[in-house]
């Protein structure tokens, strides 16, 4: 199992940083890394509750992300299972944290039980574009 950690300061409150994150009309605004965009985002925010985010490739197909959330915390903190497509029967695990910054806020995200070291340097590519539009989004 592999698993990577990322660091990234937002300039915007925590409060606003974990609304970016949880809401789908905000997710449809910055999810998907370079060209890749988020076309359709359904987010139940509860312990339990579902979430399932689109990611539309270049090539024009869809890419669905999903799972459940395990741990809910506003503006704290989120814990939920992360499923790539819709074979994925082995989920990966990301925690994100949300936490006050003189700048803003200090987003840090560990994406843990992840198969193989390929595929933790694939989700790395695309959590590195995605939190870079999430940056933008605020600069």
């Amino acid at each position: 199992m592999a698993e990577l950690t990322l660091t990234k300061i937002i300039k915007a409150p925590r409060e606003v940083v974990f609304d970016a994150w949880t809401k789908p009309e905000h997710l449809k605004n910055w999810w998907g890394p370079g060209k890749v965009y988020c076309p359709e985002a359904h987010v139940d925010l509860q312990v339990g509750g579902k979430y399932r985010i689109a990611n539309k490739i270049e090539d024009g197909s869809i890419l669905w992300f999903s799972g459940k959330f395990e741990e809910v915390m506003p503006p704290e903190k989120l814990v939920y299972d992360w499923y790539v497509g819709e074979n994925d029967n082995a989920p990966s695990l990301v925690t994100v944290l949300f936490r006050e910054h003189d700048d803003g806020t200090e987003l840090v995200v560990w994406h843990a039980r992840i198969g193989d070291e390929a595929t933790r340097d694939m989700h790395r590519k695309g959590w590195l574009g995605c939190l870079e539009k999430l940056d933008e989004m605020f600069a």
